[in-house]
């Protein structure tokens, strides 16, 4: 959002400078154009004054033996005014056309001028003077005559470029003011695309928090970008946090109700259940008794024996036992478990039908544990691992140490059928088993168990077939704690 809003906002002043500079630009043509069309007028009106003073000295010399002639240093006036107006022609910049033109008419009122002077300086011969005055008055005619049309020509052509200078000039102000409008309406605009973009990412978050209010862990973000994109996905973090919390709330809610649960039936079960195995071990040893007879009883107290063993594991799933914390080595455990507690079982190294045991394990620093829980847990992962392969398999053990250094991977694989992939994220809730027989705490009471020990424990399926249990556990720091 921040980079929209600083793109926005520099097209924006983009836009602004050009339409500053757009405006100059055309004030300085406009008034270039005013300027030019008034020089033109002014050439125009000097033309026409040099229109009217030939005129004049043209009526000058046609009353110049009448009683209504006007005095001569008047004539001489009017004579030198159109000299000038003639020169002043020649002070403007013009085409070289123009100039052609200018220099014949300029020519002609020389010729005219030296008439006029000749008229005006002969006073004896009669005769001549007025043929003096014949040509200079049909000079001055045919230079009003030229006048008069370069007048006529060139009041058109300036008619029509003041025209178009207007037209253009109409143009330059209907552009400014669409200008000026558009302003406004960019801003207004511009602040209502900053507006919904930050209102409609916000009510998206709102939306959400009540959603989050209401109990709805599931709801998530989905959809913004930017800025918003990472808060949403923040939220997103926070409300699957929020739904783990809640979760393990709720299993801790009820383990304390199995716990409550356990500990009753323990007290109602336990002694009369002793008895029983007392009353049946005292039968089993009478001689009146026949040995189908005995071999009952013995099954009744296998029984008992196996109800005793849930009974345990209830008690062990609901009140869990402090642990026992001290410096471990993993691989003596993990050597110690499958010496000692695996050797009844088919375990070796030669025949197909056995399972033959592959140890991988690497240079691992100490850990802070209970020995006696980890055995319990690794015990539990091996015989696990043991029903998978009733025809026999691999059971790997490896160990080895993180890149990061501040934990120790513990990896338990089998070559057995393996778990449906649907069921990996229930194999370790309460009371769900696989198995025909079994109470479904075995991993359960194991994920408590690591768990107490600040460690993690995860199932996944190998590509090449069967299962592995993956345990991560912390290694001890230099100040003797975990990492």
């Amino acid at each position: 959002m921040k980079k929209r809003i600083i793109i926005g906002l520099a097209v924006y002043a983009a836009v602004f400078i050009l339409s500053c500079l757009y405006v100059i630009l055309t004030i300085e043509k406009g008034t270039s154009r005013l300027d030019q069309l008034i020089q033109l007028h002014q050439v125009e009106i000097l033309r026409e004054h040099f229109l009217i003073q030939i005129k004049r000295v043209q009526s000058d010399l046609s009353l110049r033996s009448t009683r209504y002639s006007r005095r001569f240093d008047t004539v001489v006036k009017d004579f030198m005014n159109m000299k000038g107006i003639v020169g002043a022609c020649f002070d403007c910049h013009h085409t070289p056309e123009v100039q052609g033109r200018l220099g014949e008419l300029r020519d002609m009122t020389t010729q005219y001028q030296e008439r006029l002077s000749r008229v005006l300086t002969i006073r004896a011969n009669a005769e001549r003077r007025a043929l003096e005055e014949d040509a200079a008055f049909h000079t001055g005619e045919e230079l009003a005559e030229k006048v008069g049309m370069m007048i006529a020509l060139t009041s058109a052509k300036l008619n029509d470029r003041t025209t178009q200078a207007l037209r253009e000039i109409t143009g330059f102000k209907n552009i400014l003011y669409a200008i000026l409008v558009m302003g406004p309406v960019l801003s207004v605009g511009l602040a209502a695309v900053f507006i919904l973009g930050f209102t409609r990412p916000m009510d998206t978050l709102l939306e959400a928090t009540r959603a989050l209010k209401s109990g709805n862990l599931d709801h998530r973000v989905e959809g913004l970008k930017d800025e918003f994109g990472e808060l949403a996905g923040s939220f997103n973090e926070m409300s699957l946090s929020l739904k783990e919390q809640m979760h393990k709330m709720h299993r801790a809610e009820q383990m304390a109700i199995v716990g409550q649960l356990a500990a009753g039936f323990a007290h109602e079960v336990k002694n009369p259940m002793a008895g029983i195995k007392v009353a049946m071990s005292v039968l089993s040893e009478e001689s009146y008794i026949p040995p189908e007879d005995k071999g009952v009883l013995r099954k009744v107290m296998g029984e008992i024996t196996r109800l005793e063993g849930m009974m345990k594991d209830f008690l062990n799933f609901a009140k869990p036992q402090k642990p026992l914390f001290e410096s471990v080595n993993l691989n003596q455990v993990l050597n110690t478990t499958l010496t000692f507690y695996l050797k009844n079982h088919s375990v070796g190294a030669g025949s197909q039908e056995k399972v033959r045991v592959v140890k991988e394990l690497g240079e691992i620093p100490p850990v802070l544990a209970d020995v006696s829980q980890l055995q319990q847990v690794f015990l539990n992962l091996f015989l696990n691992a043991l029903d998978a392969m009733p025809d026999g398999g691999n059971l790997g053990v490896r160990s080895r140490l993180e890149e990061d250094g501040a934990k120790v991977r513990i990896e338990i694989t089998d070559t057995g059928k393996g778990i449906r992939e649907d069921l990996l994220g229930k194999i370790f809730e309460p009371f769900f088993t696989t198995k025909a027989k079994g109470t479904g705490l075995g991993l359960a009471i194991s994920r408590q168990l690591i768990e107490q020990h600040e460690g993690t424990i995860g199932a996944s399926i190998r590509p090449e077939g069967g299962t592995m249990f993956t345990i991560l556990l912390p290694v001890i720091t230099g100040s003797g704690g975990a990492a």
